[in-house]
């Protein structure tokens, strides 16, 4: 089963080998418009599905390297997870390569690889160069020290040791938030005949279900997701880092446009004023001037507008500033979100940066205006609060006033509306974000779930070793857990053992028939048993699962351990000792009980020693005394 999901970007100079080496990837060609085939260069996104392996769906976005589909090229970029620098051999870096590394850099990717193509039509030397070239290029940005791998598209070559080099990446980048509100900016827009309307895009975050009714922003009108495609397969839900097509009902193809959004309903707004926290390019080829017209792209939208300075009037150089975007129309965005910069005209990227505050207010010239937004940019309280937890885990209330700088007073009332919202919760002396317990409970299961199916017959996990598989959060955390998830019937304990709550031990099915031949051998023998190790030999059952399966018939209450070579049928057992206690009297010998049991001492003496240790009898000297009735 899928359990992760990612989004590749190709990002580079044009006819550099993006489609091609997209192609080599997935067997796709994701230059699809008439267009484009003929002038041999991508105008619109072109997606494809990269498989690796079972658990990861990968989507790649072949986006466009043309400077006049830059504002493509950033709608495909803005929601990736790794991004592959793609330069050709034959040419180098070119001047859309650096400009795509801004961008990228811009919208905060920290995840890449270099990928050189063309590599048959140059020499080991010209590689050298090739190599040296890039690395100077990268210098400073988070493509110094990523690896570099020369392939050819069309001969394949490299082809291979790129997509482990792909699949070794993901496996550390953290997946897409699916907890959170659905959100899906979308990117293409296209009629199905027979289905109507249907939109593409990559999953922001949270999760959208068939069925489910969505509005569309910034028009707030209310559609249904009637039907859920992810690279042409039929799905009943799509989740964050997904590429998803969904078919719309209650609106027509020319009611929505690229850049606009679904969302759950109650959970987003539009805005036309938006604060910012704004890095430049390293030089700007003109100033910008305060209130001068700007170009914003934000998810997949592009909206012009202009910019506000509060400490200065124009922006000469590589700065970092907070200021305000002021848009001639409404997009929908949070905090947090990342976004690029453009002018107009003349056309250049002149930085990108993060929204701190998605709906802003009109503030005054001057140094108090920027201390408000330097503030805003730390977050608000109660963010601060979840960002702390987020990092920590579990704190207690001491240690959050300490991280997050607040006095008693106010984060005892950040944390008592935290948990009013249920976004927060308290266990043992420690609050942690429901959803950090949320994730915790989901890795403790799966962890439960794969432990049950190697050892079906073990009552459960041992709590000590269960609690390594949460070891990141902490120990102490990681036991009020467990304890909590006991609690809520999630899980079940047995002495020092953890259990999924539905989780019933049971024979392995490929064992089943061998295991109960086994029981049944030992129940028709009785009180004169052959030794455990001959029967379950004798059955061909494995070495490895010979003391799962005794542990587990003792535990089951099914078998009484006689000694160490010998297991003694329960009901076998229960009866031989009724006879006995019924016919000897309250002090008996080993003659007497042999009397009654017709059993040889090689049975008798380890039969009358466990009566001692379960406390039904006592030895005095050679005889044995009974302490109680063994019926009642």
């Amino acid at each position: 089963m899928v359990e992760r999901f990612y989004t590749i970007g190709m990002a580079g100079h044009i006819d550099h080998g993006k489609t091609t080496l997209t192609k080599a990837l997935t067997n796709i060609d994701t230059d699809r418009l008439k267009e484009e085939r003929e002038r041999a260069i991508s105008i619109e996104l072109g997606y494809a599905p990269l498989i690796l392996d079972e658990e990861s769906q990968v989507s790649i976005i072949d986006v466009p390297g043309h400077e006049k589909f830059i504002r493509q090229m950033i709608a495909g970029v803005a929601g990736i997870d790794l991004v592959l620098l793609v330069v050709a051999a034959d040419e180098g870096v070119m001047p859309q390569t650096v400009e795509h590394l801004d961008i990228l850099r811009l919208l905060g990717i920290q995840k890449g690889l270099i990928v050189v193509t063309k590599m048959d039509q140059v020499d080991e030397d010209m590689k050298e160069l090739i190599e040296a070239d890039i690395s100077d290029q990268v210098e400073g940005t988070f493509f110094e020290g990523a690896d570099l791998l020369f392939v050819d598209s069309l001969s394949k070559k490299g082809i291979p040791e790129l997509k482990d080099r792909i699949r070794s990446y993901l496996s550390d980048v953290p997946m897409r938030d699916a907890k959170g509100a659905f959100r899906l900016p979308i990117d293409q827009v296209f009629t199905v005949h027979g289905q109507g309307t249907v939109v593409r895009g990559t999953v922001y975050e949270g999760v959208v279900q068939e069925g489910e009714i969505l509005e569309l922003l910034p028009q707030q009108k209310k559609v249904r997701a009637r039907q859920l495609q992810v690279h042409h397969q039929p799905q009943t839900t799509g989740r964050a880092g997904q590429r998803v097509a969904i078919n719309l009902g209650g609106i027509s193809k020319q009611e929505v446009k690229r850049g606009d959004v679904l969302v759950s309903t109650q959970y987003y707004s539009t805005t036309e004023t938006i604060d910012v926290s704004l890095d430049t390019v390293d030089s700007l080829n003109y100033p910008l001037k305060q209130r001068g017209y700007i170009k914003l792209h934000i998810g997949t939208a592009e909206v012009y507008g202009k910019i506000v300075f509060f400490d200065r009037n124009e922006l000469t150089e590589d700065k970092s500033v907070l200021c305000q975007l002021r848009l001639d129309s409404p997009v929908v965005t949070k905090r947090g979100d990342r976004f690029i910069l453009r002018r107009p005209t003349p056309m250049e990227t002149i930085g990108g940066g993060v929204v701190i505050d998605p709906n802003g207010e009109k503030y005054k010239f001057g140094e108090k205006t920027i201390e408000k937004l330097s503030l805003k940019k730390e977050g608000t309280p109660s963010e601060r609060v979840v960002d702390i937890l987020k990092k920590h885990k579990g704190l207690p209330i001491e240690h959050l006033e300490q991280e997050t700088s607040m006095n008693e007073e106010e984060i005892n009332r950040v944390v008592d509306d935290l948990l009013s919202k249920e976004e927060l919760m308290k266990l043992g002396s420690s609050y942690l974000l429901t959803s950090v317990f949320e994730e915790m409970v989901q890795v403790l299961q799966k962890e439960l779930r794969e432990y049950h199916d190697r050892f079906p017959l073990r009552e459960g996990k041992n709590k000590a070793e269960l609690k390594q598989d949460v070891l990141t959060y902490g120990l102490s955390l990681a036991e009020n857990v467990i304890e909590e998830g006991v609690k809520r019937e999630v899980f079940k304990k047995s002495g020092q053992f953890i259990a999924l709550a539905s989780f019933l031990p049971s024979f392995p099915q490929q064992w089943e028939k061998r295991m109960k031949q086994a029981v049944s051998t030992l129940e028709k023998e009785g009180l004169e048993v052959s030794p455990y190790g001959d029967c379950v030999n004798q059955a061909g059952i494995p070495k490895d699962l010979q003391d799962e399966l005794r542990h587990f018939l003792i535990r089951n209450g099914e078998m009484i351990e006689l000694d160490e070579k010998h297991l003694m049928p329960k009901k076998a057992f229960d009866n031989g000792v009724k006879r006995l206690y019924e016919k000897t009297d309250e002090r008996f010998n080993l003659q007497d009980a042999k009397g009654v049991l017709n059993l040889t001492r090689k049975y008798l003496v380890p039969f009358m020693e466990r009566l001692d240790v379960i406390g039904l009898t006592k030895r005095d000297g050679n005889d044995r005394i009974w302490l109680k009735n063994p019926v009642e």
